[in-house]
């Protein structure tokens, strides 16, 4: 399996390949709600990779996608994650990789905190957010399961100038 980022050039032909490979089940988890068909805007936005405001990552196996997991940056600090593995390749490691790739990506992008949303059934997802995140928050809402999570080793800058200040002022 090679994982590896995509752009806006490569996102496009990774995101009709993986959307193709779920099923409507997968999609509904995925979605929040029956989607037969990617809407042009939802494809718009999902394809929208620049790799600074919104990032994505895609696994291939033999060339071929099986996976992609994206951060969508909002506000200053955090970024809404999502994961999607095709059917085939689902409980094989796919989703893990993908999002230790993403977590590491969102680091270097100086986010502070990912969140999501998920269906509270959908226990694939939650197993692996459990798994690969640790210390997740996981929250009940009414109809979804709210993940946070802070990243520990995003820490801020502080230069020489900033102690200067923080002693002056003891």
């Amino acid at each position: 399996m090679r994982v590896t980022e995509l752009n806006r050039d490569t996102a496009p032909e990774a995101v009709d390949a993986v959307f193709a490979g779920l099923s409507a089940r997968s999609r509904y988890l995925r979605f929040h709600s029956p989607t037969p068909r990617l809407t042009a805007s939802a494809r718009r936005v999902l394809v929208d990779v620049d790799g600074e405001r919104h990032a994505a990552v895609c696994a291939r196996i033999g060339g071929d996608p099986v996976g992609l997991a994206r951060l969508i940056k909002t506000g200053e600090c955090g970024a809404e994650i999502a994961v999607a593995v095709v059917d085939l390749w689902q409980r094989r490691g796919v989703g893990r990789r993908l999002l230790e790739e993403l977590t590491a990506i969102a680091a270097r992008l100086g986010v502070a905190e990912l969140h999501g949303s998920m269906l509270p059934d959908n226990e694939g997802m939650l197993a692996l957010v459990r798994k690969v995140l640790p210390g997740v928050r996981l929250t009940r809402e009414i109809d979804t399961v709210e993940l946070r999570y802070p990243l520990a080793w995003v820490t801020a800058e502080i230069t020489d100038a900033d102690l200067i200040d923080s002693l002056q002022r003891t």
